[in-house]
C-alpha cells in the first residue's frame, strides 16, 4: 500500500504542473500580445519544472518527474553526444552521464517563445552546465525544445542541444 501511495503521490506532483502550465494559456486568443506573454509564462515554468526534475535525477522520484515531460519518441540532438530516438534511451544516457554530475541552468534574458499553429511552441535559449563536485560552471550551450500541448498536457517532442564550449 505504501508503495502503490507513493507512485499516486509520484504521479500527482508529475500531472498537476502540466496541467497549470496548460491552463495558463486559456482566456487569451482576443489578444496576441497576451497569449504570447501566456505562452512564454507557461514554457518558462515548465523549462523551470523539467530542469528542477533534471538537476534532482540522482534520486529516482525526480527523474521519473523528467522523463514524464518527454514524448516517448522524442528525438534528443546533441551536437557531442549524438541523437537519442526514443525517452527510454534518453533518460538512460541522463541517468547515466548527467544525475549526480552537474546541472543545467538557464541563462537569464535568453529565453524565446514562439508558437507552432494547432500543435505546441518552439523554445530557444542558452543553457549553462555547472559541476556539482567543484560548484563551478564551466559549459555552455544553446538548445531548442519543440513543446507538443494536446489536450492541455505538454510535451517535448524534439530537442536540440548545440555549440557546446567552455563558459568564459
Amino acid at each position: 500500500m505504501k508503495k502503490f501511495m507513493s507512485v499516486v503521490a509520484a504521479l500527482s506532483a508529475i500531472a498537476i504542473p502540466i496541467a497549470i502550465a496548460g491552463a495558463a494559456v486559456a482566456g487569451t486568443k482576443d489578444d496576441p500580445a497576451a497569449q504570447q506573454a501566456a505562452l512564454t509564462r507557461t514554457i518558462a515554468k515548465l523549462d523551470m519544472a523539467v530542469f528542477d526534475a533534471f538537476n534532482t535525477c540522482d534520486v529516482p522520484v525526480q527523474l521519473e518527474k523528467h522523463a514524464s515531460y518527454f514524448s516517448p519518441d522524442v528525438e534528443f540532438y546533441h551536437d557531442t553526444g549524438g541523437v537519442t530516438w526514443s525517452r527510454a534511451e534518453m533518460i538512460e544516457s541522463t541517468r547515466k552521464y548527467v544525475c549526480g554530475k552537474f546541472r543545467r541552468e538557464l541563462v537569464p534574458g535568453t529565453l524565446k517563445v514562439f508558437p507552432i499553429k494547432d500543435f505546441g511552441a518552439i523554445e530557444q535559449g542558452t543553457h549553462r552546465f555547472c559541476q556539482f563536485g567543484s560548484g563551478r560552471c564551466e559549459g555552455l550551450a544553446e538548445f531548442v525544445i519543440v513543446w507538443e500541448n494536446r489536450d492541455g498536457a505538454w510535451r517535448i517532442t524534439r530537442v536540440l542541444s548545440y555549440g557546446h564550449r567552455p563558459n568564459q
